[in-house]
């Protein structure tokens, strides 16, 4: 599978059916060189750009609807525009980014690709039923990737074949979870499932590092490690709204002056989208059957009445 790359990762063994792993300090770039991502919302669009910017691969970018696509380049255009206005790039590099990226609705347009990147909504039978499709249309040698940020990756990873016997499709199968905004967050997930091969890890690493991404490993549990720690806090703080214990601001206030942090977690909630926030604490509930992971009535609320915060214009604040 693609070219081989040293020893990133030492197992140190099961556990209740998942992985531990620990990071060695000498990661080679993975001979990938071909990138597809499916979606061309804002996870999908940063994903593409920052790959064609930085690993300087050809993407192909899938997208079932052209106005996303023409919205998603459109965003595309804006950022380096922007990073050329602040002389971050030249703007020969600028175009020569631009010009690796290619759009298209056709997944059948990924037959020749290395490496393809799922960054669809977090509904479980869309991804599964993507996968499905990816497991048929790839090559062979490709990895087959998803951003999920909740969803089991060894559920993703039994949708690629209906054959017990068949093991090869499976084991390509892995999460590279990026932290939005994509061109800023140095941070991304590389969860394995229970199927992933090793090889499959180690090129993962190797080519999100060729991104300029730092990887973290988690085990294939619910929320992995990012959400499982940032969505309760979130959760939290919407209670402590909904309860009275204090105000949106003095919320946000006291987090962001008293822990450091950039943003509070009602205006985090907003950027990341409170859909997207009460569909990781419904898979954090269900998954683990704790009730600490109860996701807050206001939350529901909101959703329900479609204040989802910044890309609806509406959520704890108004924009």
């Amino acid at each position: 599978m693609l070219s081989s790359s040293p020893r990133v990762l030492s197992r140190r063994g099961p556990s209740m059916g998942s992985r531990a792993f620990s990071t060695s300090p000498t990661v080679r770039a993975a001979e990938v060189k071909s990138l597809g991502v499916i979606g061309a919302g804002q996870m999908g669009l940063g994903i593409a750009l920052v790959a064609a910017q930085k690993a300087q691969v050809p993407v192909t970018l899938v997208d079932s609807s052209q106005g996303s696509l023409d919205k998603g380049l459109k965003f595309a255009d804006k950022l380096l525009d922007k990073d050329v206005s602040k002389e971050r790039i030249t703007r020969e590099a600028a175009d020569a980014a631009r010009g690796r990226i290619t759009s298209t609705l056709k997944m059948d347009d990924l037959a020749s690709v290395d490496f393809v990147i799922e960054a669809v909504p977090e509904i479980p039978d869309l991804k599964t039923s993507i996968f499905s499709k990816l497991a048929q249309i790839a090559p062979k040698h490709a990895i087959l990737a998803t951003n999920t940020s909740s969803i089991s990756i060894t559920k993703i990873a039994a949708a690629t074949t209906t054959n017990p016997q068949d093991l090869q499709g499976p084991s390509r199968v892995i999460s590279t979870h990026f932290m939005n905004p994509v061109p800023i967050q140095k941070g991304v997930e590389i969860i394995a499932g229970l199927q992933t091969s090793k090889e499959t890890i180690d090129t993962s690493i190797a080519f999100v590092q060729r991104m300029g991404k730092v990887a973290s490993v988690s085990a294939d549990s619910p929320g992995f490690l990012a959400n499982r720690i940032l969505m309760p806090y979130i959760n939290e703080a919407v209670i402590c709204l909904e309860t009275g214990v204090g105000g949106r601001e003095d919320i946000d206030n006291i987090m962001k002056n008293g822990t450091n942090v950039p943003m509070g977690p009602l205006t985090l909630a907003d950027f990341i989208g409170l859909d997207t926030c009460l569909a990781i604490m419904n898979v954090l509930h269900q998954e683990t059957g704790d009730s600490k992971y109860r996701p807050s009535g206001l939350l529901k609320r909101m959703v329900d009445a479609g204040w989802l915060g910044k890309k609806s214009g509406k959520g704890f604040y108004d924009y």
